[in-house]
């Protein structure tokens, strides 16, 4: 019992309000109302046989309360969070003239947010679920978002799935429930979904705390150095403390436990100086090595051989400092592909451009016009001149006093001028053709024994589907590798066989 308590005493998430105690040996201050008023004792500890229209205090309160929550993301809901720098250890200039990148030993101050895909706020950290692996780089030229993910594909390369593929995952609106068949039905009906899920399946599908989990940009991002030459890069994240997954087992008996797992675990080494990091390296393409790639190096269902690209150092991402206050600081935490700065000019794709959309849209809609001036998503490194004006708070000044058009002839701010700027290259995109990298995956880069657990796991997703839905996916997973679909056919069938005699013992008893 006493270890018990002494373990306690060392848990920074379970203390918290303990040690915000100790440092404050007496009450911070009066109770005010929002306006300001101090308010008086008896109406902060009664409201009988009083007139509660003329309790302040009871009033403001009572009315805030129900107007506390906003909308929650429709997906990456539920996350956990913190902060910390980027710090360069290779140069990279010849490549990227990005500010952030300028020499070696520049720390630049950064915000990260990691979170299941499909599981809503309460649900559980150790889903089985892809993760989004958010990066906010606050640089001196503004904000610079990486909005990636712990696996280094993603689903589909054509943007118009993105409602299709969350709402096939989410809660069938009939029962409220995650039903199978829908997320079954959109697998088989867009197989280069499959090569992602192969990792959501497998191993990686249950990272072992955040501090243990990659990240990559997914995206191939076209850079520019100061002279206009163009490179194009893929990110990578890979945390120093190692890689780590949960098995499915061990992930249910946490969950049923804590299902804030990963984000307890987060904010329980950043408390106790057990600082995370992860070593950032990009894969560099040129222009050449697009046009003699016999695949698309733009298709986010692909992902860049690092055999034939490897990967080059760029320096450390550490998280050093938790967030006070978790709606000011992470929920309220935007991201967007969209937040791009001088040297980066993002990704050519289909869907980089659907998200600089989609990410916007959803910030107005969350957090209003002016989010980008809520602390946490401020440029604070760079002082902003838009031409913006009004709008739900917080806006700040308000641009004060200067002209709210442009062009205008009184002295406004002005745009900059790059001669040798490039611009973003057009592509041509097909229709994707993943199976060669999927079987790869099954075949080069996972033991006998993960291959065993992807059987297990997929068979565990797919059983209550339909039968022509596993008849599509049996297919589909031959394809991959007849291997693969011979093993998820045979363990269809063996469910089957016991699902059959368990209902004919049920009728004959």
């Amino acid at each position: 019992m006493v270890a018990a308590v002494a373990a306690d005493l060392r848990d920074p998430a379970a203390q918290q309000i303990i040690t915000f105690k100790q440092r404050n040996k007496s009450p911070i201050g009066i109770i005010t109302t929002s306006a300001g008023a101090p308010v008086e004792h008896s109406e902060a500890l009664n409201t009988l046989n009083t007139r509660l229209i003329f309790n302040e205090y009871f009033m403001d309160t009572m009315t805030h309360l129900v107007r506390e929550r906003i909308p929650e993301r429709l997906v990456h809901a539920k996350a956990g969070g913190a902060f910390g720098y980027f710090e360069v250890t290779h140069d990279i200039t010849h490549i990227c003239k990005a500010k952030l990148f300028s020499k070696i030993g520049k720390k630049t101050p950064a915000a990260a947010r990691f979170s299941p895909v499909v599981v809503e706020r309460g649900g559980s950290d150790t889903s089985r679920d892809a993760r989004g692996f958010a990066v906010k780089f606050y640089t001196e030229d503004g904000n610079f978002d990486i909005v990636g993910f712990n696996t280094p594909m993603y689903v589909y390369n054509d943007p118009r799935l993105f409602s299709t593929f969350v709402r096939a995952q989410k809660k069938n609106p009939a029962t409220n429930l995650f039903d199978a068949n829908t997320l079954w039905d959109f697998l088989t009906l867009q197989p280069e979904s499959l090569h992602m899920f192969l990792l959501v399946f497998g191993d990686r599908g249950i990272p072992d705390g955040y501090r243990h989990m990659p990240g990559f940009g997914i995206h191939t991002y076209q850079v520019e150095n100061e002279h206009g030459d163009i490179h194009f890069v893929r990110f990578h994240f890979v945390p120093d403390a190692g890689i780590k997954n949960l098995r499915a087992v061990d992930a249910q008996k946490i969950g049923a436990e804590d299902p804030d797992y990963n984000t307890r675990d987060l904010y329980k080494a950043i408390g106790n100086g057990d600082f995370p990091s992860w070593t950032v390296s990009v894969q560099v393409l040129t222009i050449e090595d697009i046009k003699k790639s016999d695949f698309n190096v733009f298709d986010v269902t692909n992902v860049i051989p690092l055999d034939e690209y490897p990967l080059h150092p760029v320096g450390k991402f550490v998280l050093n400092k938790n967030a006070v206050n978790y709606f000011a600081e992470i929920e309220q935490l935007a991201f967007s592909p969209a937040n791009l700065v001088p040297g980066i000019l993002g990704g050519p794709d289909k869907v980089f451009e659907a998200r600089r959309l989609a990410y916007r849209d959803a910030q107005y809609y969350r957090l209003g016009a002016n989010f980008n001036r809520i602390p946490v998503n401020c440029p604070f490194r760079t002082k902003t001149f838009v031409y913006n004006r009004d709008g739900r708070p917080p806006v700040k000044d308000n641009e004060k006093d200067i002209p709210n058009y442009f062009p205008n002839s009184f002295n406004g701010p002005v745009p900059y001028i790059d001669k040798k700027r490039t611009e973003l290259i057009e592509i041509t995109e097909n229709e994707p053709d993943n199976f060669k990298q999927a079987t790869e995956l099954y075949v080069n880069e996972m033991t006998s024994e993960e291959r065993t657990r992807l059987v297990e796991n997929v068979l565990y997703s797919l059983a209550p589907a339909t039968a022509r839905l596993k008849e599509r996916a049996v297919k589909l997973f031959s394809i991959i590798h007849p291997d693969l679909g011979f093993r998820i056919e045979q363990g269809l069938q063996a469910n089957t066989t016991k699902s059959d005699v368990y209902n004919e013992w049920n009728n004959w008893s």
